[in-house]
This record gives structure tokens, C-alpha cells and sequence, in this order.
């Protein structure tokens, strides 16, 4: 007999003269959520998210700036331009910010309302609302779709199905092709593309990101909220009884049960939860609200929103599944009082570290030099002997221009009596570009003969010249002049 590797056999004893096996699967097959479609407060709310994020994603490759992409993160040159900004890969301590800012803004969001960025902002949420709403378009709300998938294969599922895939196809490629339009201007992507002339890494990362897409908003959807994603593990350690969640009111709704909008529930000895079962039917993850609160949960509030309805048509009053605290819920406070104690201690920690970085991230920003310099000595001539006994060290300046006008700098030099800079003290420097100079300094004779053998500090003072438009700006570097005895 063939078996499933998947299964172990269980043999109990068997009776006398008798033999008996039954085989136990190992793992469950997961079964298909077909979410049910819903409309409300909350719903209104996740859609003006997707609108809005979706704007700026897809809208942002296409907004010129100054003659050129607004935002475009130029990885061959090395040029990431946000709007106004020109940053160079020495400004990554602004990514590591913004970065420290996100898991801050997620642990304060978190503490005060829970899984906010889950149900409203993530990626993942985005992309399946967008990819379920175009499956309900084609095949329909959820009986429709569970009965197509049931059915035979006639034309009209075909069709469905098929209409479905393209559809589904073209937003993840074009996903795909926005991704890539940040980092190759989008304007000659699409020309490349239109001429089928894209590179093999554009190429690439627009169909990765593409089938990416595809795979987790169109199939994986629920799977990469409960077993990918690592915050729907630690997200615990951020709650505490005083955090809004999603909640179903069990002195309220139990017991539960079916009657009609005549029946007094009171008199049947029943509460307002009607069993209907439509919050577990619009649940993206296909949980049950009303065993309680469970990882699984992603905050979407669908079940808030068709509950209040079901309250609506049934003649109660709203609130049965809803926004509440543990500390809510177990002492029968009124929304002020929840309220309240939203300012408790962790979330004023979260909130004060959350401010005061970010208003320092954006001072930084706001008072960055609008140029940069690194500066290099030259290992091929530390130092060398001149005409009339001068001393000579040769430096390599990195003079990094980050507005987008050309700009003049002056290269001065001090620290050692008599110091001076021998080559040419005034550069140009075209708009966002970098340059490597070549510099020579130079020391009198008596002054080396007091550092002879010595390495002494010196002071680059790289100057912006006015042109008009901005003001004289310097930028000093340390380094060090070598002597020989």
C-alpha cells in the first residue's frame, strides 16, 4: 500500500486475532479565504489609504524637479535626489535615521491602537485590497467566487479566470516597472521599454518585483500576515491593557444565537450577537473576532464595519465588535475614559524620543552644507623637497557639490607658520557634482626646520564663493603635514 510521506501510522492493539492501522496526516490543508466584501467607516478609511499611498507611489516617478525626476535614486552615480535635496552615499546616516524613526513611529502607533500600519498602510494590505477588489469585479463577491471555483470548467469561468490573471499581471508588472522607475529615470524606462531596449537588470528587477506582487497580494495574501511577516510575533510585547483594539463586547453579544428583528433578545434570554457570522466572513485572515484578541488579527476593522450593520438592520445599538481597551472592556469604561489613558507612561516615552528625533532629523536636514569635502593624502609623494627648500605634501581633496547650480570654492589652508597652498585655490564644481582635486601645500624652510621628523596638524578651509543666489559658506577639514628629517 502506497503511502503519503506526509502521514505517520498509528497502530493501536488490536484485538485478539485481530490487526487494524489507521494513518494520521501530519499537516492540514490550508483552505482558501474567500473574504466577503464590506463597506463602512473603517473601509473608507483603508481605501483612502491605498488611494493616497498608491498616488504617491506611482505618481512620484513622474514629477520633474528642476529639469529633471524629482525623486531618483541615481545608483551609477551615486546621486540621490529628493525633491530640492542632492544627498551622496556619505549622507547615509539619514536613511539610518529615518529607518530608527519608522520602528519608532511603529512602536508608538502600536502602543496607543495597535496593528494601525497592519490594517491601513502596509504594502501587504495595499496591494490585496487592490488585487480582491479586481476578483470581485471579474467573478464576483464571495458566494459568486466560492461557486465558480466549485464549478465545472465552462466558458464562462474560463474567461473569468483568465481576464482575472491578465488583470492582475498588468498592475503587478507596472508595479514592477514604477520600482524600477526610481532608481533608471522613468521617462527613458518607458522609452526603452516601449523599444524593447531594457537592460538585463532593469529587466530583471521589474519582473521580480513584478512577480512579487503577484504572488503576495494575488495568492500568499494571508500567509504573509501570519507566517512571513516577524511583527505579528513580537507585536504582543508592544501591547498592554491599555491599548485600542479590536474587540468583540462578550457580556453584550453571549449568548449568542439566531432570531428575528421581532424577538426581544433580552426576553429569549439571548445577547445581541445574532451568530450571523459575517465578521468571520469579511475577515482577510479568516479569524474569528469573537474568540478573543489573536495574532492573526491585522487591525483591518472589516468585522467593525459589518457588525454595525447587522446592529443597524437588527435594531440595536452600534458597538458590539469595536475599538476598546482590556482595561475598557473588564470595567465598563466609556470612551473619555479610554481616552485617558491613552498619555500613560510608555506612550509619553514613545511619543518624546519619537519628536525629538524627528525634529532633529529635519533641523539636520534643513542646516546640512549644501557641499562636502574628504580629504586624502596623496601615499604616492608624503612629502618631497622643493625649490628653495620648501616642503611639499601633495592631498587629494573630494569636493562634493549638492546644490544643483555650479558653484566656485576657494582652498585655503593653516596651522603652520608660513603655510600655503601652491596650486591653483579656486575650483568650479558643476551642479551635483563630485570632483577629485589635487592640492599641493607647501612650508617655508624655517618652519620645516622646526617640525623635521615631525607630523603636524594642519586645517583645509574650503570656501564657497557667493554667487549671487547663496551666500558664502566654509567647510573645514583636519589633516596632517608630514615633515622629513
Amino acid at each position: 500500500m502506497k503511502r503519503n510521506p506526509h502521514t505517520i501510522p498509528i497502530q493501536p492493539v488490536p484485538a485478539h486475532g485481530e490487526t487494524s492501522e489507521q494513518v494520521v496526516s501530519l499537516y492540514a490543508k490550508q483552505k482558501k479565504i474567500y473574504a466577503r466584501s464590506v463597506s463602512g467607516w473603517f473601509a473608507g478609511w483603508r481605501w483612502a489609504l491605498v488611494w493616497f499611498t498608491q498616488l504617491i507611489f506611482y505618481g512620484l516617478p513622474w514629477l520633474e524637479w528642476n529639469g529633471r525626476q524629482a525623486v531618483l535614486f541615481d545608483l551609477l552615480s551615486r546621486r540621490f535626489y529628493i525633491f530640492n535635496l542632492v544627498l551622496y552615499p556619505q549622507d547615509f546616516i539619514y536613511l539610518t535615521v529615518l529607518l530608527v524613526i519608522s520602528a519608532l513611529a511603529l512602536f508608538f502607533f502600536t502602543a496607543v491602537a495597535g496593528r494601525l500600519w497592519c490594517g491601513y498602510a502596509c504594502p501587504q494590505t495595499v496591494y490585496t485590497e487592490i488585487f480582491m477588489w479586481v476578483e470581485r469585479r471579474i467573478e464576483g463577491d464571495r458566494i459568486a467566487r466560492m461557486r465558480l471555483d466549485e464549478g465545472p470548467w465552462t466558458f464562462e469561468k474560463i474567461w473569468r479566470k483568465t481576464a482575472k490573471q491578465a488583470a492582475w499581471i498588468a498592475i503587478a508588472l507596472w508595479t514592477g516597472f514604477t520600482f524600477v522607475g526610481y532608481f533608471t529615470p522613468v521617462r527613458e524606462l518607458m522609452a526603452a521599454a516601449a523599444s524593447f531596449a531594457l537592460g538585463p537588470w532593469e529587466t530583471f528587477w521589474v519582473f521580480f518585483y513584478g512577480f512579487a506582487t503577484y504572488g503576495n497580494a494575488g495568492y500568499m495574501r494571508e500567509q504573509v500576515c501570519k507566517y512571513m511577516c516577524p511583527y505579528a510575533r513580537f507585536q504582543s510585547a508592544m501591547f498592554d491593557k491599555d491599548t485600542m483594539i479590536i474587540t468583540y463586547d462578550t457580556q453584550r453579544g453571549e449568548p449568542r444565537g439566531s432570531r428575528s428583528r421581532k424577538v426581544d433578545p433580552k426576553a429569549a434570554g439571548l445577547g445581541d450577537c445574532i451568530d450571523c457570522t459575517l465578521c468571520v466572513q469579511v475577515c482577510p485572515t479568516g479569524i474569528d473576532i469573537r474568540d478573543g484578541l489573536q495574532y492573526e488579527c491585522i487591525a483591518c476593522a472589516a468585522c467593525i464595519d459589518v457588525c454595525n450593520g447587522v446592529m443597524d438592520k437588527m435594531g440595536y445599538e452600534r458597538g458590539l465588535i469595536r475599538y476598546s481597551t482590556e482595561n475598557g472592556m473588564e470595567h465598563g469604561w466609556t470612551r473619555a475614559q479610554m481616552f485617558r489613558r491613552v498619555l500613560r507612561p510608555r506612550v509619553l516615552i514613545y511619543g518624546a524620543i519619537l519628536l525629538g528625533i524627528s525634529l532633529a532629523f529635519v533641523a539636520s536636514i534643513a542646516l546640512r552644507s549644501p557641499f562636502k569635502v574628504d580629504v586624502i593624502r596623496d601615499r604616492g609623494a608624503l612629502a618631497r623637497i622643493v625649490e628653495d627648500g620648501r616642503v611639499e605634501n601633495v592631498y587629494r581633496l573630494q569636493i562634493m557639490n549638492s546644490t544643483e547650480r555650479e558653484q566656485r570654492y576657494r582652498i585655503s589652508v593653516e596651522g603652520i607658520a608660513g603655510i600655503s597652498v601652491a596650486s591653483h585655490s579656486e575650483v568650479d564644481i558643476g551642479p551635483a557634482e563630485s570632483r577629485w582635486v589635487a592640492v599641493r601645500v607647501q612650508v617655508p624652510p624655517e618652519s620645516a626646520a622646526e617640525l623635521a621628523g615631525r607630523s603636524s596638524p594642519i586645517q583645509f578651509a574650503i570656501e564657497r564663493l557667493p554667487d549671487g543666489e547663496e551666500a558664502a559658506r566654509t567647510v573645514h577639514e583636519k589633516s596632517t603635514f608630514l615633515v622629513p628629517r
